[in-house]
Order: C-alpha cells, then structure tokens, then sequence
C-alpha cells in the first residue's frame, strides 16, 4: 500500500460511548381535572429502594432509566445494587455497567466487566474493538468463495491501483514508467509518482489499451483516486499539495494531499480548484459520490479523526458551496486505518480497513446504508476479494455484479496490482422485522414512538417512528441477534432482544407494549396496576405478608404517603378451588392483612376499607367442575387497590 497515503501520521484517539436513547418528556398533570393524579412509578420504585427493599427487576428498571437519559453516575449506583444481588445477567446489562462504572472513574473495574462482557456477549462489534472477536474468521469464512477474479490485463511492473468508472471507461492510478525524460521518484517509495490513465471497457467489462487521461490534470507531484459525476461533466481526484506551479507544505515542510474538482468543457478538463475543507496541515483524499450525488465521502487524518486516517462526508449544496465535514463515527471508523469508500446505487459504502477483523493488512468491508444515514453491521467481504495482503480501492457495476479491486497480494505483476471480479454470490439475506407499539393497560395503539433498532453489540443501525396505526418496520438480515428500544413520552423506555429466522425474504413480527411511566388514575381504578401488581403473595392456606409481598406494599404505601387524600378498597379474589366459604375466608384474612399492613406503616386506617371476595367475581369461565390451566386460574387469584377517593 501506498506510503504517501497513509502518510506516517499516528494519531491518538479516545473513544468515548455515546448514549443513544434521548431524555424522556414528561407531561404534566392536566390541572382541569382534581379528581385524577399521576403517579411517578420510577421515584416510587427508587424511594423503596433507598429503604432496603431489593428486586433485580427493579434494579434494572432503575439503572435502564437513568442510563437511558444520559445520568451514568446514577446509573452506575443502581447496576452495582443489580450485579451485586444478581451478578448473572444479560451481555447488555454488562455493557451498560461498564460505562457507566467508566463516568464515575472506575476504569479498572469497568475493564473487568469489559472482559466479562467480552466472554458472554459473542460476535459482537464493540467486544471487537475491546479485544478481538473469537468468532470473525468463521464469518469472513461463511463470506468467502463468492468472487471469481482474475489480473485486470492493464498492469504494469509499478503500482497500479484506484479505479473509477467514467461514462464507458475505466479511470486508474499508476507509477508506471512512460517514457518521459523527466522520471521523478518519490522519495519515500522509489515509485515514480502516480497519474491518471484511462482504457476503454469492452464487453464483461474487459479494459482495453491504456492511454494517459489529461494533460491538464497531470501535475509534477502525485495524482490518483478519481471520481466522476454521472454526467461525466464534474471529477473529484487525489492530488499533492500542488496548483498554477505552486507547492503547500506543513509546518514539516511535507507536502501533503488534497481533493480537487475539475469540469470537463471544451473536450478537456478545466477549472481545476482545490476543495474548502483542505489543508496544509493534513491530508484529504479519495473522494466518492453518494448515489443522488449530494453527498461527497472522503478520507483525511483531519481534527476529529479517531485513528490514523477516517472516512467523512460532506454535503454538495446546490449553489455549488460545501457544507462542513463529518467523521461518519466508530459505527465505520476504527483506531486504524479506513481508506478508499465507495458508495454504489444500492446504498452500499464498500471501504478498506485494518481496524476491523480481517485477514491480513486492508481489508474490503460493505455496510449497508439505512435511510437516515446510519449504517448497518459490517461485513467482511471475504476470501477472493480479500486476502492476507493490502486489498483495497473496491468498485462494483451493481447491474452486472462486475468490478475492479486493487491488491499488492502475491502473484501480481507490480506494487500493486489492479484486479478484475465477478461477483457469483450475494452477501446478504434480508428480511423484515415489523411491528405494533401499545399501551400495555389498555391495548391502545400508540402512534409517534420512536423505536430504535440496534444489533447484538448495541451499536445503533437504524430509527423509525410509528405510524398512526402503531406500526414500524425495518430491514434486518437473516439469522442475527437485534435489539429493539422504543420510547414514547409519559411511558418507561422498553427494550427487547429478537432473532430474525434464516430465510430469506421472510417477515418477523416484534409487538411492543409500554407502561406508563406516569400513571393517570381516577376513582374506581386499580392503582396496582400502575406497578403490575396482580397479587399480593401469602403462603399457602396463609394470610401473613410474604417479603416479596411486603416489596409490592411499599409501592403502594409510597403512593398513599404522597396523595394524602387519596383512600382505597382492598380487594382480595381467589381462584374456584376449594369450597366457597373456605375462599371467602382466605381472602378476606388476606385482605384484612393487608389493610393491616399499611396502618402499621403510618396509613390512617380511615383511608383504607377491604373485603375477600373468594371466587364470587371470577374474571373467566373458570367456576367450579370447569376444566382450567393454571395460568387461567392464575387470573382469578388477583388484588385489587380500588381508588374509592382522591
């Protein structure tokens, strides 16, 4: 690979985790109306907590809720009350601990999580970068043999590389030596500096002779890595720090690379100028167009570079101004190298890299480029295009699966060598993963939340928002490991894990169901169904307080203590079995239980009424001599916190 390229630069790169979820909005109470109040389930859940009680469900509610909004050093408190009462748990919850543990400065420890997580959370993007992934070469294998490739038959004994489609022609870089009196050499390779040539494309995309491409773009320094608008009328290329005879140099007195643009009128290319965002004191180089031509992709090792050089985009305003370069971030760029994007038709960016697991030296990867310019999981293209050598300078025809890719691999003809393929396999297999967003009381549909799609690793890949039906729908690949956040104002941020099926051009259904986060109550509403309480636990033929029962008590007593004038009926069912006079018993001890709970818990007794109504409001068909599941007699065994005033 070319020296002056890379440029001998190091960078030193921090890496720093972002959070993807965004603070919930909370409505306020609507003040019209005094007989309803809202109840804040997570500061309830948090001041029962702060008394001792402990859940790991509620652990991980609370640290989910502040790690969501950004606030990782509260985070962190209550993922380690989590880890400590239950240390076996989910890759993401170890992630998400140890970030957090990093905000607060407990670096040593985040990395022992860091290497757990690595352990437990299998292929998976971050643990890559962490430490290597265990599992890459068997998918780099899966990838492989998908290319038939040959020499491009353009070669010459120097370096050949960097090819571009213009109109019917292929546009390439080459050292090669032509004859000229002036032989100039880089010094820092012994190659003759490279300049653009051009061969006509015959049929399967074969090259034919080679001629120099324009006088008028050749300089005395280096020109390569071409890129023509569709109309063949506007060309971005690599050139050193050179224009009208003058020379840029760094504060090293090293001249550096740029971009430049040329139009092509009066039958040559003219107008050459360099492109705003360039410097003298860093390199800029291997453009690419987006497909709607709008967006101009780039390389550099400018400010903001994460590793030794980043791909960045930049928007092409219509006035023919540039808007400001934007590192496209660790979802594509690595602490290594990533060098030569190409973006195709299908809104696939192709680039070479040697920050992502590979087989040796630059690899080719493709991502596949979601609608709000994120990207999707990255490939390794595999064995054929790749190999253990520098493979790099992708270009693929997407009509006809053919193109080009330069390598300095063995058995070529120079340096580098640029390669003609056949593309025989696809890489992908797709699906879609579809669903509906709903209340989980009531079942009604919830429009206008935002749903986040994100992969095994937690990287982000794409954002949607439901229809007025509730609906959302993504392009997933077959046979991965997803997770699916959604959130919605005055609602807790849910998140599920979801394994899309092997075939291909199938659909996976994923139905989401949020809690309020605020609950909205009037009088005859059961407050327990603000926390999910469908019972209150006792021992078996028993009505003393159980502790998980006592857990579920205290929510309820956190709620009272702060509405004061709020009072409640309790309610205790029971399911058909037994004798009816039996259950009525049972539950009406069990009620009493209760309500004798929470006065010796400071509730005013006058607030509070209850009664067992054994099996006498069954919720099913389940009466007596009626053949039931468990899980349907489950229904029936439930308590009630009626709202009789507020």
């Amino acid at each position: 690979m070319k020296n002056f390229i890379l440029l001998y630069i190091t960078i030193i790169s921090v890496f720093s985790f972002n959070s993807y979820a965004q603070k919930s909005q909370v409505a306020s109470a609507d003040k019209k109306y005094d007989k309803f109040a809202y109840i804040d389930a997570i500061k309830t859940y948090e001041r029962v907590a702060e008394k001792g009680y402990k859940s790991e469900d509620m652990f991980q509610k609370l640290g989910n809720s502040y790690y969501f909004n950004g606030e990782l050093d509260k985070a962190a408190k209550w993922y380690d009350e989590l880890f400590t009462l239950a240390p076996d748990q989910q890759p993401e919850y170890l992630y998400r601990y140890a970030q957090s543990l990093k905000a607060v400065g407990q670096t040593d420890k985040a990395n022992q999580v860091m290497e757990q997580f690595n352990q437990k959370a299998g292929n998976d993007n971050r643990a890559s970068i962490y430490g290597k992934n265990k599992n890459y070469l068997d998918i780099i294998k899966t990838n492989s043999g998908r290319y038939t490739i040959e020499n491009a038959g353009i070669n010459s004994k120097y370096s050949d590389y960097g090819s571009a489609f213009f109109l019917n022609k292929l546009v390439f870089t080459s050292a090669r030596d032509t004859g000229s009196l002036m032989q100039r050499k880089h010094k820092w390779t012994n190659q003759h500096f490279t300049n653009l040539y051009v061969s006509d494309l015959g049929e399967e995309m074969n090259p034919g002779k080679v001629d120099k491409f324009s006088k008028k773009v050749k300089s005395r320094f280096h020109e390569s890595s071409a890129i023509f608008s569709k109309d063949g009328k506007t060309m971005y290329f690599t050139r050193n720090n050179f224009l009208d005879g003058k020379k840029g140099k760094d504060g090293k007195e090293i001249t550096l690379i740029k971009i430049y643009k040329a139009s092509f009128e009066n039958e040559d290319w003219d107008k050459i100028t360099e492109l705003p965002f360039n410097s003298d004191s860093y390199s800029v180089a291997h453009p690419a167009l987006s497909p709607d031509e709008k967006t101009l992709y780039f390389v550099s090792d400018m400010p903001g570079t994460i590793g030794q050089s980043d791909i960045f985009k930049v928007q092409l305003n219509e006035d023919g101004s540039f808007g400001t370069p934007e590192n496209l971030g660790k979802e594509i760029n690595t602490e290594g190298k990533e060098t030569f994007p190409f973006l195709t038709d299908e809104n696939e960016l192709y680039f070479a890299s040697d920050g992502h697991p590979g087989l040796g030296g630059l690899d080719v990867f493709v991502s596949k480029m979601n609608l709000d310019g994120s990207f999707g999981e990255i490939q390794n293209l595999g064995d054929g295009a790749n190999s253990p050598k520098d493979d790099f300078a992708y270009l693929i025809d997407t009509k006809s699966r053919r193109g080009f890719v330069s390598s300095n691999r063995g058995g070529g003809e120079g340096y580098d060598d640029i390669y003609k393929f056949l593309e025989t396999r696809r890489i992908k297999c797709e699906q879609e993963l579809y669903g509906t967003v709903t209340d989980l009381a009531t079942g009604k549909i919830l429009p206008d939340s935002k749903i986040s799609l994100f992969d095994s690793g937690f990287n982000l890949i794409n954002t949607t928002v439901t229809d007025p039906a509730g609906n959302y729908v993504f392009a997933v690949e077959c046979g991965k490991t997803y997770n699916v956040r959604a959130t919605k104002p005055e609602y807790t941020t849910k998140e599920l894990k979801v394994t899309i099926a092997k075939k291909n051009n199938g659909r996976t259904k994923l139905d989401i169901a949020l809690e309020k986060e605020k609950c909205q109550v009037a009088i005859g509403d059961d407050l327990g169904k603000c926390f999910g309480i469908k019972m209150i636990y006792f021992d078996l033929d028993k009505y003393n307080i159980r502790p998980e029962a006592a857990l579920d008590l205290e929510k309820i007593l956190d709620v009272l203590n702060q509405n004061p004038t709020m009072k409640l009926d309790i309610r205790s069912h029971t399911d058909s079995r037994a004798s009816h006079k039996y259950n009525e018993t049972l539950s009406d001890n069990r009620a009493k239980s209760t309500i004798s709970w929470l006065v010796k818990n400071g509730v005013d007794p006058s607030r509070l009424t209850g009664k067992g109504y054994g099996e006498t409001q069954l919720v099913n068909k389940c009466a007596d001599d009626v053949k039931c599941s468990e899980e349907e007699h489950q229904l029936n065994r439930r308590s009630e916190f009626i709202i009789s005033d507020l």
